[in-house]
C-alpha cells in the first residue's frame, strides 16, 4: 500500500447526562452510532498513523505530537522513517495494512487509529487491495478495542451513482464504508483538491500555469472544485480524534471557495506574480490523455495524474460542513484558497517542504534491498565501479554527493540523463523531474528524480534504488573515505539484477555508454569537490 493526500482536542469533556436520552435517526452519511455515550474522551491518546512516509502522514506525525499524543506509526521499511526531525519521539512498528499478524502488536493499547493509505495508481487490481486492506484492519482494530477509527477519503459528487465514479473515487468511497461498518467510531473525512507545498495538486496546478502561458486543456478546467488548504486538513485529522464515541459518520471538509479549475490557475498565475494566462478548453481530451498530458509538462506521473484528472470530471464541493460543530474553525480558518497558495509558494522557496507526493513509494515500484553477502545467490549481480582520488576533504565530497539530483543534474552528459527520464516517462514510469525535497539534505526514502535514497551513512555513504522502469533492479552508490594514505578518495558502484533475459539484453546494450555516463560522473564530482575546497565558483560540471 502507498500514500498518497492543527489544533488539539475540540473542548473539555462534559459531564455525562444524568440519563442517557433517545438518539436521533442518523443523517445523510451517518452511519449507526456505537458507544455508550456522547461523552468526548478527555486527555492525550496512542494514536497509530498508517502511511507516515506519505504526504499527509509526513506532517500528521508532528501535529499530534504537539497536541500531546503519543504517536506509534505502522511502516513496512521502518528505516525509512528514521531521519525525519519526529523520528525518536515515535514508536515506530513494521507492518502492513494487509497483514493481520503485523497489525494486531501494531494496535496494543492504541485509542485512535489513522488510517492514510490506498492503492492509487497501483493497476487494475487496486480496488480490490484498498478493500482487503480497509477489511482487515477494520476487524483488528476492533479486536483490540480501538476506540476511533480516522479515515482521510475523497469527495465524492453529488447526485453521481458510485458506479459512475472513476475507480478512484469509488475505492475510497468504499473504503470509507467498510471502515464506518467496523463497529468502531469512525470519522471519515472527505475532501476534494488538497493544497499545500509538495502535494500533488499543487504540484499539478503550479506546473501546468507555470510552464504553459497559453494552455489547450481539457473541459474538466469548467468544473467546480472546492479546494482546502493542507492545515485545514490537518487540523481536523488532530481535531476528530476528541470525537465523541456517538459520532460515526462522513464529514465534507474544504476551504471557503469555490472554484472551476481554470479559476484556480488564474489565482494561481496571480498570487505567484505571473502574467494572465490564455486557456483554451476542448472537449476532446478525456481523463486517460489528460493524464498523459500532465505527465508531460509536470513532474506528476500519468499513473498518479489520472486519477487526480478523473476526480475532476464531476462538481466536488460540500455539501455541509458539519465538522465544525466537533472541530471548532478558529478565526482565520478554513484557509482561503488565495492564502494556501501564498503559504505554499512560500515553503517552495525557502525550501522548508516536509513531505511531498513523491514521499510515498509508488505502487509497483521496487522496493527490495540491496543484496549485500559478497556471494549473493540470487542470479547475476552486475556492477560498473569508479574510484578516483580527490583533492579535497571528505566533507567537500559528501556535500557534492548529497547535493546531486533535482537542480543540481547528474554531473555527466546531459542529454543522456534527460532521454532516459523521457523514455520512461513514455512506458508509465516516474520519469527524471520528481527533483528533491530539499535542495541540500536528503534522508531515507526521499524521492531523488528517479530514484529513491534507500541508505544514507551521513558524510560517507549515498545508496539509491532505481524507481524507473526497468527489466530488474538497480542501485546507484557513491562514497566519501579516506585511503590508506589519508587521501580523499570517491567511490561510485551501479548495480543491476537482471530479471529473465530482457533484462540481461538491457544490461549489455547499456554496457557501451557507461564509460561517458558513469565514468564523466566520477570525473566531475570530484572536479566540484576540488572547487569547492579551493573556494572556486561553484558551477556544476555536465561533461
Amino acid at each position: 500500500m502507498a500514500t498518497h493526500p492543527t489544533a488539539g482536542p475540540s473542548g473539555p469533556a462534559s459531564e455525562p447526562d444524568p440519563a442517557p436520552s433517545p438518539r436521533p435517526a442518523p443523517a445523510p452519511g451517518e452511519h449507526a452510532a456505537h458507544g455508550p455515550s456522547s461523552e468526548p474522551p478527555a486527555g492525550p491518546a496512542l494514536c497509530l498513523v498508517t502511511g507516515a512516509g506519505g504526504y499527509i502522514g509526513g506532517r500528521l506525525v508532528p501535529e499530534l505530537l504537539g497536541a500531546g499524543h503519543r504517536v506509534r506509526c505502522l511502516a513496512r521499511t521502518p528505516s525509512h522513517l528514521r531521519d525525519h526531525p519526529w523520528a525518536d519521539q515515535v514508536d515506530v512498528v513494521r507492518g502492513d495494512v494487509t497483514d493481520a499478524d503485523s497489525l494486531r502488536p501494531a494496535f496494543r493499547d492504541v485509542e485512535v487509529a489513522y488510517y492514510l493509505v490506498h492503492s492509487m495508481g497501483s493497476g487494475h487490481g487496486f480496488e480490490e487491495t484498498d478493500r482487503l486492506a480497509a477489511r482487515t484492519f477494520a476487524r483488528e482494530a476492533r479486536a483490540a478495542g480501538v476506540r476511533r477509527i480516522v479515515y482521510l477519503g475523497g469527495l465524492t459528487p453529488a447526485g453521481v451513482p458510485e458506479q459512475e465514479l472513476s475507480p478512484h473515487l469509488r475505492s475510497r468511497a468504499e473504503v470509507g464504508r467498510i471502515l464506518l461498518d467496523s463497529g468502531v467510531p469512525t470519522t471519515v473525512l472527505r475532501a476534494a483538491v488538497v493544497i499545500g507545498s509538495g502535494s500533488a495538486s499543487f504540484e499539478m496546478l503550479r506546473y501546468l500555469t507555470e510552464r504553459l502561458p497559453v494552455m489547450v486543456t481539457p473541459s474538466w478546467v469548467g468544473t467546480r472544485v472546492q479546494p482546502i488548504a493542507v492545515r485545514d486538513v490537518l487540523r481536523y485529522l488532530v481535531g476528530s480524534a476528541a470525537m465523541p464515541p456517538d459520532v460515526n459518520r462522513t464529514f465534507d471538509i474544504g476551504g471557503p471557495d469555490v472554484l472551476t479549475y481554470r479559476e484556480m490557475m488564474m489565482r494561481y498565475a496571480e498570487v505567484a506574480g505571473l502574467p494572465r494566462r490564455l486557456i483554451v478548453p476542448v472537449p476532446m481530451l478525456t481523463p486517460r490523455l489528460s493524464s498523459q498530458w500532465i505527465g508531460l509538462v509536470t513532474p506528476v506521473p500519468a499513473a498518479l495524474a489520472r486519477p487526480l484528472a478523473e476526480s475532476l470530471r464531476y462538481e466536488v464541493v460540500c455539501a455541509e460542513h458539519d465538522i465544525a460543530e466537533h472541530v471548532p474553525d478558529p478565526p482565520g480558518t478554513p484557509v482561503s484558497f488565495d492564502q494556501a497558495l501564498a503559504l505554499a509558494l512560500q515553503r517552495v522557496r525557502e525550501a522548508g517542504v516536509a513531505t511531498r507526493w513523491s514521499s510515498a513509494s509508488l505502487p509497483g515500484a521496487p522496493s527490495d534491498p540491496l543484496p549485500t553477502d559478497p556471494d549473493w545467490a540470487g542470479g547475476s549481480l552486475y556492477s560498473d565501479e569508479r574510484e578516483r582520488t580527490v583533492e579535497a576533504g571528505p566533507q567537500e565530497l559528501w556535500q557534492v554527493i548529497e547535493g546531486i539530483g533535482g537542480e543540481n543534474g547528474w554531473y555527466s552528459f546531459p542529454l543522456a540523463w534527460a532521454v532516459r527520464g523521457w523514455s520512461d516517462r513514455l512506458v508509465g514510469g516516474v520519469g527524471l523531474r520528481r527533483g528533491r525535497r530539499d535542495a541540500q539534505r536528503l534522508r531515507v526514502g526521499d524521492a531523488l528524480d528517479f530514484w529513491r535514497v534507500e541508505e544514507i551513512e551521513r558524510g560517507s555513504l549515498l545508496r539509491l534504488r532505481a524507481e524507473m522502469r526497468l527489466p530488474g533492479l538497480a542501485w546507484l552508490e557513491m562514497r566519501a573515505e579516506r585511503d590508506d594514505t589519508g587521501r580523499t578518495r570517491y567511490r561510485q558502484r551501479a548495480l543491476f539484477h537482471p530479471r529473465g533475459l530482457a533484462g540481461q539484453l538491457y544490461w549489455w546494450s547499456v554496457a557501451p555508454f557507461h564509460a561517458v555516463v558513469f565514468g564523466g560522473m566520477a570525473r566531475n564530482i570530484a572536479r566540484t569537490a576540488e572547487k569547492a575546497a579551493a573556494n572556486l565558483p561553484a558551477t556544476t560540471p555536465r561533461a
